[in-house]
C-alpha cells in the first residue's frame, strides 16, 4: 500500500489509491502543524475582538438572540 511520511511533523499518510493519497498529502500540507502535538486553530481570531462578525443576524426578527456567547 503507498504511503508518504511528512518531513515535518512524522504522520504517515497512507491509501490504496496513489490519487487520493497525493489529495491526503495536498490537504496536509495546507494544514500540517509542522511540531508533533502543537495545537493551532483554522482561524486565526484576535483575542481581544469577541464581538459578532455577522451583527445583522445576531438577533432574530423578534430581537432574540441566535448565536451563543
Amino acid at each position: 500500500m503507498p504511503e508518504i511520511i511528512c518531513p515535518d511533523c512524522g504522520l504517515r499518510l497512507f491509501h490504496e489509491n496513489e490519487v487520493t493519497l497525493k489529495v491526503q498529502e495536498t490537504i496536509h500540507g495546507k494544514f500540517c502543524r509542522k511540531k508533533i502535538g502543537e495545537i493551532h486553530s483554522y482561524m486565526h481570531r484576535d483575542l481581544t475582538h469577541m464581538s459578532t462578525f455577522d451583527s445583522e443576524r445576531e438577533n432574530d426578527g423578534k430581537g432574540t438572540p441566535i448565536l451563543k456567547k
